[in-house]
């Protein structure tokens, strides 16, 4: 289907139908305040709204439909039903059903989109804190008299938000690891792969992608 609006084969009602005693019931249900309220939950101008209350669904795109009946929190075949005032024929609920689940998977992967974008910029906001933090933390840990070491439980809900996102730390600041150039920047000394070499900061990847690598030390 080229078109995102509604086939025709759904009758468009009278220009004087009026459906807003409906709209308002379902507005009620949903907790939407206005009409410039849906209007904004929606995404869609508030002439589109006002299409709505008059019924004329099949004037309208299918996208915009969708915004409209998710915000309202019903089915798009309710919104269908209500207001266009006629049951779809049988091939159009099969066209129609093939778009939403179109749209759907359209929504779906643009969800999917802005939460990666959001989590990059996030962990770009966070570099220098994942950086520096684990030598912090590790430093207090070995002097505990030291004020700082109160400051530990502050951090979890950051550090856990992060495991969240799946962003895992490749070495612990203070162990000893097999140097492997792909995954450690090697600061100081001279090391060849496998030999030992000592994390002074730790690095982090994100499932298969590498987002720091772990900053280690050759023996002297």
């Amino acid at each position: 289907m080229n078109s995102h609006l509604l086939p025709n084969a759904l009758s468009s009602p009278s220009a004087t139908c009026d459906y807003t005693p409906q709209l308002r019931q379902f507005m009620q249900h949903a907790g939407v305040s206005s009409f410039a309220a849906l209007s904004r939950m929606a995404g869609v101008s508030e002439s589109q709204v006002r299409w709505l209350r008059r019924g004329k669904v099949t004037q309208m795109r299918l996208e915009t439909l969708l915004k409209l009946a998710e915000a309202l929190q019903i089915s798009l075949g309710e919104l269908l039903a209500v207001f266009a005032g006629i049951e779809a024929k049988t091939e159009t609920s099969v066209e129609i059903r093939e778009e939403f689940d179109r749209l759907q998977a359209q929504l779906a992967n643009q969800r999917e989109e802005l939460l990666r974008e959001f989590q990059q910029e996030s962990l770009d906001i966070l570099e220098s804190w994942m950086l520096n933090w684990p030598v912090a933390a590790y430093r207090a840990v070995q002097n505990p008299e030291l004020a700082a070491v109160k400051l530990l439980p502050l951090v979890k809900p950051v550090e856990k938000l992060i495991q969240h996102w799946g962003v895992e730390a490749i070495a612990q600041v203070g162990t000893s690891v097999p140097y492997d150039p792909q995954q450690h920047q090697l600061c100081q000394g001279n090391a060849a792969p496998g030999q030992p070499v000592t994390v002074t900061h730790t690095g982090y990847r994100q499932g298969d992608r590498l987002l720091l690598r772990a900053k280690v030390t050759a023996p002297q």
